[in-house]
Parts: C-alpha cells; structure tokens; sequence
C-alpha cells in the first residue's frame, strides 16, 4: 500500500511517498522544495499558490514513482496562519506569514478587552503574538477588507486540502493551535469571539483527525493524469503528526518535537489548566483521539538556522554538519541566551543579535561561529530542562526519558547537551516524525492498521533510533543559566 505524505515546514516541504507491506514501512523522499516567505512592502506572505504548485509536482512525482497506484494522500504543515475565501470560494489574497509584523501590540489590545486569564481559561493555549486570534482581531480592528468579504477561514493545511478536493472542514489539531478553541468543549469559542468582534460565520466545521474527507477533483484529476485519490484528514498540525510517530510514549516519558520549533511535552487524556500552566505558559494543543498535547513551545533551531543563513550570504557557506562539529572546539559554557527572548524572534542578523544579548547581559561576547554555534545549543539544552522541571511540578512525577522525533534529532550535540542538561535518558528518532504520523493516520483511515498503539509498533519494528545517556553534570551551567534568564527579564 502506498500513502502520500506532505509534510510543510516554515523553511521547506516534501513530498513524502510511505510503502506499507503489512509488517514494516519504508519512506521515499519523492520531491522536496524550499518554502520562502515573500516581502511585499511592509508585509511577509506565503507563497500559498507556489506551495500548491509544489503539491501538484509532488503528486506527479509519487504517481509516476508508483505507477499512479496511491491509495490516499494526507497533508500537515506549521500551525496558526489561515487563507479566507470569498462567497465563491476564491482566495483573498496570500496567507499572512506568522512572523510578519501585523500582530505586533495585538495581545495588550485584546486583554483589554478579555483578561489574559480569561482567555487561558477558555482555551488553555500558550500565550504566542501570532495566534490566530491575534491575526484575526488585527485584521478586524483594521477594517480590512480581506475580513469583510471573507466568506469561510481555513488553516494551512486545510485550505491546501481545499485546493485538492473543493471540501471546507478546519481539523482538529491544526485548529487548536489558534487559541479559538473552547478547552473544555473542543469546539470554536464563539462567545470570546464575539467579544472582540471577530466574526464566527467564517469557520467552518471542526472534524477530527482520520477522516476521509473528499477526493481530488475531477479536473485536478485530469490535469494530473491520475485517479481521484482519496484525502485524508491527518492530524494536520505538523507537531500533532510528529507525536503520533514517537515509537513509545509511556505515562512518564516526554516527547520533544525538535526543528525550527522545538515543542517539549507529554500526552494528556484532558487539558490542564491552572494557575501553574498558565503562569509557565504551557499550552493545551489537541492529539489524536481528542487528547491534549500538554507542551511548552520553545524557540528551537530557528536561531541556528537564522545563523547558518547570515554566514551563508556573508560567502562562508558551511553545512550545519560542519557547524555543529565546529562547536566542540569551543570552550563550553563560555555564554548563554534565553532562546525564546524576543530579539532572536525576528529574521535576520541573527549573530550579531546573539553577540549583543551576550554583551548586554556582562557575559563573554562570543566571535567565531564555533562560539556561536556552542552558545546555541548549550542555552537550547539548558532551556529544554528548565522545561522540564516547570513540566514535572505540573504533572506530578518525574520524567524518566525524553523523546526526541524530527530533524533536529539528527543534531548529535544538541541531542547529547540534552542528555547531560535534564541529566534523563535520551531516545532520538525516528527523524521523518511527522511524515511518518501523517501517514500513520493515513493507515488507520484506510482500515489497514487498528490504532495508533498499533501504528506505534509499527514505527518500533520499521526504524532506527539512537540513545544517549547523561556523560557531564551540568547543574552549576544551570544555575548561571537561570541568573542570566533572571537578569533578561530584569532588564530588557
């Protein structure tokens, strides 16, 4: 059997073809292309027509990859940013990307409107000036005319799947990452909506992940020369797909979602919402089955990345295999940064923004890139323990181990520097997390496994992982670590 992944990053996307022989699962990488955001004036869009040309290719590709014999295709991407479509069903325009500048201030607007507490309460989601409630009540106290002619909103992933069979449905997991979402009912929160004047005839019907929810069009078909593949409706929030992958998620181990984001947290079979979650900034995204993935959402190799792109323009291109070797001939623990400090949040000079916390905050400035890389990927260890020690006192016990699933398990320091900072067991893998939840859901849609333990077997028995074990004490870096987080939140 043969089921078609794609899986949209902020930076790239693939299309992923999965082959199922009833015992194990094999991936092929079919097409991989770049996703870059596009300035227009002051404004930062995606390429939303670029990236459904890249589906098409992708579809070519796999068709011809599997003699035209694909049995579904599913579809994940980043959460929170949304098309609107007009009465006929026609774009209104790119997609607003979730850094773009529009959002800024939005938050302190809405909150004196409803209490931050309040809206936590409702929603439980983590506090991030992106959300599409932000997005929404920019666009409503601008008057825009996007709002005012918008006819149904959709989500990334759900518009591509749109585009694909003409069927309007926002999925569960993509839609609780909107901070819209009512916690306890699991539906759209329109009273918190009205409220900010936000209007709620423009969302459509909430389904959950594993529906079947059309097929390609006849005319997409024709153009394609293929049959009408069923769509699938996977847990389309791309860090939903990639928990689904993590091989064995027991009641005390921890998955750490690791890319441009990293996203550390556990399964939950409700949301947990109280004064600590919502004082540490946790959030309550949704999973499959309706269970909550109870996470804090980090600044992750974003920064690394932002990096690597400022030294490649500079013309010393290196790979981010090379840049990281680099790194363990620097002197450890010479300089921190808060990863999530909103000076890192924004494209661009990225180096020099690390060089200038560091100086600010009376630490060694560091130069070379093996510095800078070491800097990095110190702090992001460091952060990720103070993850989870806040995570601990939420749930009650200790975390025993901590999965690490995406590409960022690949990154052998960081994956150590993790090991050593929450002095836990490591397990990395599988990389291809999220493609591989996406098709996993794919299988369950199509009868051909019985659930998700089942799908997590399957991943055991088809996929290699690495384990790392705590080689250095690290607590006297984290507690200078702490001060130096201390001292941000005193003086910027």
């Amino acid at each position: 059997m043969k089921l078609l992944a794609f899986d949209y990053g902020a930076s790239s996307g693939r299309a992923i073809l999965g082959q199922f022989d009833g015992s194990r699962l094999t991936l092929d990488e079919i097409h991989r292309f770049s996703n870059d955001p596009v300035f227009v004036s002051d404004s930062l869009y995606w390429d939303i027509l670029r990236l459904f040309y890249e589906m098409k290719q992708g579809i070519l590709k796999a068709a011809a990859h599997s003699g035209k014999d694909i049995s579904s295709i599913g579809i994940d991407t980043w959460g929170v940013d949304i098309g609107l479509l007009d009465k006929d069903g026609k774009l209104l325009g790119n997609p607003l990307h979730y850094r773009d500048s529009n959002t800024e201030g939005m938050m302190e607007k809405v909150f004196r409107i409803v209490p931050d507490h309040e809206v936590y309460e409702r929603t439980g989601i983590q506090f991030q000036p992106f959300n599409t409630l932000y997005q929404l009540f920019s666009l409503q106290s601008a008057n825009s005319h996007l709002l005012k002619n918008a006819s149904t909103m959709l989500f990334i992933p759900d518009l591509l799947r749109y585009f694909l069979t003409g069927e309007k449905t926002c999925e569960y997991t993509i839609a609780s990452t909107s901070q819209m979402i009512n916690a306890d009912k699991g539906s759209w929160d329109t009273e918190l909506l009205d409220k900010l004047n936000i209007p709620t005839d423009i969302l459509p019907e909430i389904i959950n992940p594993g529906n079947i929810t059309g097929k390609l069009t006849e005319k997409l078909s024709r153009e394609l020369i293929v049959g009408q593949i069923p769509v699938v409706a996977v847990a389309e929030h791309d860090t939903g797909s990639a928990v689904i992958s993590v091989p064995s998620l027991d009641e005390t181990s921890a998955y750490l979602s690791s890319g441009t984001w990293s996203l550390l947290g556990v399964e939950s079979p409700k949301p947990v919402i109280n004064k600590m979650t919502f004082g540490t900034n946790y959030t309550n995204e949704g999973g499959y089955n309706r269970s909550t993935r109870l996470l804090k959402n980090i600044m992750g190799l974003w920064i690394f990345q932002e990096c690597k792109r400022a030294w490649d323009k500079e013309g010393t291109p290196m790979s981010f295999g090379e840049l990281t070797d680099l790194a363990y001939s620097a002197r450890p623990f010479a300089a921190f940064i808060d990863p999530d400090d909103n000076s890192f949040y924004s494209p661009g000079g990225m180096p020099d923004k690390i060089r200038s916390y560091c100086q600010k905050t009376g630490q060694p400035v560091p130069v070379s890139k093996a510095e800078i890389v070491r800097c990095i990927m110190e702090s992001l260890a460091l952060k990720y323990r103070m993850a989870v020690e806040e995570l601990e006192q939420i749930v009650g016990y200790k975390i025993s181990s901590i999965h690490i699933v995406g590409g960022g398990s690949k990154n052998t320091i960081l994956s150590q520097f993790t090991a050593n900072a929450t002095n836990k067991r490591i397990i990395a893998g599988p990389v291809e997390a999220t493609a591989i939840g996406n098709i996993l859901v794919q299988l369950i849609a199509m009868k051909e496994i019985k659930n998700l333990n089942e799908g997590r077997e399957l991943v055991r028995n088809s996929f290699s992982l690495k384990e790392y074990l705590p080689q250095e004490n690290w607590d006297e870096a984290y507690s200078r670590f702490l001060n130096i987080i201390d001292l941000t939140r005193m003086s910027f």
